[in-house]
């Protein structure tokens, strides 16, 4: 009785294990049946993938990518015959592909129980991998389309990984060269993460700023993360990594230079921008920061009104240099004031004030053109309504404290 017993319950085993293996041809077979049913397939190939019998068998998982295949492909051919397809079922389908695949690849390459190692389905994988490759940039810009910025970076990425896996590299004798698709794909998963979490976009930008494709951009998005997050070392790190490549790049030098002020780093910060100014001596914004460097870096007020001027001789368009500009004049004209307020004797505090007139009329352009440049900025209009006040512009003043308490 009890080797009847041990019979049936061995039997039992087997049946079960068979009835698994039975389930991965099945589902294969409905799969390539044009008018299978796919959902019958997964289910049956689901079943297999978490068997003990079948889970750990590398066939089980490349049928698993093979079935997905094959629902790609049926929605595809519809495409290909000017049919509409099912997008989403397409899509989705091709992108479960890989993940297969890959789990495939792994059981494929373990030892026997000789030890040896005898990959089957290598080949096969890789080759229907490379007849998807198209698909998936396809699949990126049709998510990105639909505003679907998460799966469109899915689809991209999906591409970057399949290309530099195990799996794609298998038996290669040497680097396969990087195709024009794959960095586009790394350039646009990169743009896709900007709408991600910031471990995700840090982790594209750094990986897309490895080729010559928008490289520089790619290197200033990675910075932006940085900045973002206020991760200020790893933001320098990569702008002076970049600068070796790009050293004319102005949105590395500024946001360095600025990183540096903001740290009160003066020293490197005014070396990097002169050193900006001699490679292009045209660049308004490079004296205007400089000056910026002067006058509170090092409080040297004389070589930031030269830095001023400078930019204004290149731009006078711009706000900023104007009202800048316009500041050195009147501080030195409140100053002046100050200083006449504490004579007691009227004819030397008149002259000393006069002074301070000069100092406000001198003012006075920069600030306006400031202000019609820009009319946002507080500085020009706080300044022009003491200069007004100081210089009995009585009419300008009332338009202006008009505008100022309507904007209040």
């Amino acid at each position: 009785m009890k080797k009847l017993g041990l019979t049936i319950v061995l039997c039992l085993v087997m049946a079960v294990s068979f009835g698994q293996k039975k389930n991965v041809a099945d589902a294969l077979k409905i799969a390539k049946d044009v008018k299978g049913n796919i959902e019958e397939a997964r289910t049956k190939i689901k079943s297999a993938l978490q068997h003990p019998e079948t889970k750990d068998d590398a066939k089980t998982w490349f049928t698993a990518g093979q079935i997905e295949n094959y629902q790609f492909d049926r929605e595809n051919t519809k495409q290909i015959l000017g049919q509409q397809p099912n997008d989403v079922v397409m899509y989705n389908a091709l992108f479960e592909i890989f993940p297969y695949f890959q789990k495939a690849y792994e059981l494929d390459q373990l030892p026997d129980a000789k030890g040896k190692v005898k990959p089957k389905y290598v080949k096969d994988m890789k080759s229907i991998m490379r007849a998807n490759y198209p698909y998936y940039i396809n699949g990126g810009v049709y998510f990105f389309e639909k505003e679907n910025y998460q799966r469109a970076y899915d689809f991209f990425n999906q591409y970057v990984e399949a290309f530099e896996s195990s799996l794609m590299k298998d038996g290669e004798t040497a680097n396969v060269p990087s195709d024009s698709s794959f960095i586009f794909a790394n350039y646009y998963a990169a743009l896709m993460a900007t709408s991600l979490d910031h471990k995700t976009t840090v982790s594209a930008f750094k990986r897309a700023s490895k080729y010559d494709f928008h490289q520089n951009e790619m290197f200033q998005g990675l910075v932006q993360a940085y900045q973002q997050e206020g991760d200020k070392e790893n933001m320098e790190k990569t702008i002076l990594e970049a600068l070796a490549i790009f050293p004319n790049d102005e949105f590395l030098l500024v946001t360095l230079v600025v990183n540096y002020i903001e740290a009160e780093k003066n020293d490197k910060a005014i070396d990097y921008i002169l050193s900006a100014i001699k490679n292009d001596p045209s660049n308004a914004q490079y004296y205007d920061i400089a000056g910026y460097i002067y006058e509170n870096g090092f409080k040297d007020v004389a070589k930031a009104e030269e830095c001023f001027i400078k930019s204004i001789e290149i731009n006078s368009e711009n706000p900023e240099s104007n009202s800048n500009l316009g500041r050195i004049y009147y501080n030195q004209g409140v100053e002046q004031l100050n200083l006449a307020n504490e004579i007691a004797d009227v004819r030397k505090y008149n002259e000393e004030r006069d002074k301070a007139k000069d100092l406000f009329r001198k003012a006075l352009p920069f600030y306006e053109k400031a202000y019609e440049l820009n009319s946002e900025m507080m500085d020009p209009k706080v300044a022009l309504r003491s200069i007004y006040y100081n210089l009995d512009m009585g009419e300008k003043l009332e338009a202006l404290i008009k505008i100022m308490g309507d904007e209040e």
